[in-house]
């Protein structure tokens, strides 16, 4: 049952709105340094003369970092609650990012991106956990898909800084990387005005050990959840970091400049947004179940015909059908991933799930980079990230179960 108090309440929808917003920032500020590599991989493969595989490194070790992360910080927000590693994080993926802007080797650059992955990996699960606990069961899958829809607004902002400010100088991308520092500062606002979880609140004097939680997440009660979890995590984050990380630099493949493959990113990118607010609309009205399966199959179909497109007109319109659905597939993963455990292992349920996939999110770069060194053609590719999408989407239809508008235990 829900640990909100009738007075609490009362206070909801103020108290949602503010949380909302201050997560909401920290999750755009994510979506920015992610966004940002993307382009900036392009970049230094042009100023650094990096070969492709060293290309699917820089994507593959901010995966690692995540997954360390998400594992490790998932477990501690439910010891030491969800706000102090909300903070922790943002402040670790923030300044890392920024002092990356003044390497001039690879290998230093890669350790500071694993150390941004950490931050990144650890931030995501932990905010959408938050926010979950934090309003009720009528609006919380909306809620969080409109958390997740920042992401978008990252993205945007990570596409924008990337086509005015990357190709301006031979420090473009210095300069990029150090605007991504900035939520250093909103992070320690953060430190006094975020408030956290109720349930967490309510339930903090429980306290049980890290390898008591982990065993629970694999217990009979959660097994099958947690295996639905695994899988779909593994295939959306593999499928999603392979595509987006590679997105500009397959646009400079197929023939278009640096400057002109940023410009059409970016109109791609745009197509994020209803892709959030559809999910956001739907995942309330048909339930979590629908809106994830059927925008993951959307996915799929569109990575298929991104990959087999020919002509300028037919990429751009994959590519915003792309953007649309997987976007809008993130935010009901988001949504659906925290109601499957009860409050003491909520953290360490979504956290391992999350860092089970972001090793997908290391071997799905390195994938591209593999196969464009071994010869493969970009429609190739796309078709193995097709068919990941697609083992994701029935997983969650076959070992699923619907939790629309139910109370967290």
């Amino acid at each position: 049952m829900s640990t909100i108090t009738d007075n609490e309440k009362n206070t909801a929808p103020i108290t949602r709105n503010r949380l909302l917003w201050v997560a909401g920032l920290g999750w755009l500020f994510d979506a920015m340094d992610v966004g940002i590599l993307s382009f900036i991989i392009a970049a230094l493969q042009q100023d650094w003369n990096l070969t492709t595989d060293q290309m699917g490194w820089i994507g593959s070790i901010n995966s690692i970092g995540m997954a360390v992360g998400a594992f490790v910080f998932g477990i501690y927000a439910d010891r030491v609650g969800r706000k102090k590693i909300f903070i922790i994080t943002l402040l670790l993926f923030s300044l890392a990012s920024g002092v990356s802007a003044f390497t001039t080797t690879l290998a230093a650059f890669m350790i500071l991106r694993f150390f941004v992955g950490m931050g990144l990996g650890g931030e995501l699960p932990v905010a959408s956990t938050l926010v979950s606990e934090s309003v009720p069961a009528k609006e919380r899958g909306r809620v969080v898909v409109l958390l997740e829809s920042f992401w978008a607004a990252g993205w945007l902002l990570a596409a924008i800084i990337s086509y005015f400010v990357i190709p301006a100088s031979e420090y473009g991308w210095r300069i990029a990387l150090l605007i991504t520092a900035l939520p250093a500062l909103y992070a320690l606002y953060l430190r006094i005005n975020l408030p956290d979880s109720p349930q967490f609140t309510a339930k903090k004097n429980v306290l049980r050990s890290v390898s008591v939680n982990i065993k629970d997440v694999w217990s009979k009660k959660y097994a099958k959840a947690t295996l639905m979890l695994w899988i779909v995590w593994f295939m959306v984050v593999f499928s999603y970091y392979g595509m987006f990380l590679w997105l500009p630099s397959v646009m400079v493949l197929k023939g278009f400049t640096l400057i002109k493959s940023f410009q059409y990113v970016l109109i791609m990118t745009l197509a994020q947004l209803p892709g959030y607010f559809t999910a956001a609309w739907l995942i309330e009205k048909i339930g979590r179940k629908f809106v994830l399966v059927t925008y993951l199959f959307g996915t799929a179909a569109s990575a298929l015909a991104f990959g087999n497109a020919e002509s300028l007109a037919m990429l751009i319109t994959a590519g915003a059908f792309l953007s649309f659905f997987n976007l809008g597939a993130w935010g009901a993963l988001y949504a659906y991933s925290p109601e499957q455990y009860p409050t003491v292992i909520r953290g360490t349920g979504t956290g391992m799930a999350a860092s089970f996939g972001r090793i997908g999110g290391i071997f799905g770069p390195l994938l591209v980079g593999f196969m464009l060194t071994a010869g493969f053609g970009v429609n190739v590719i796309f078709a193995v990230f097709c068919a990941a999408i697609i083992i994701g989407a029935l997983s969650v239809a076959f070992l699923g179960t619907e939790t629309k508008q139910k109370e967290l235990e």
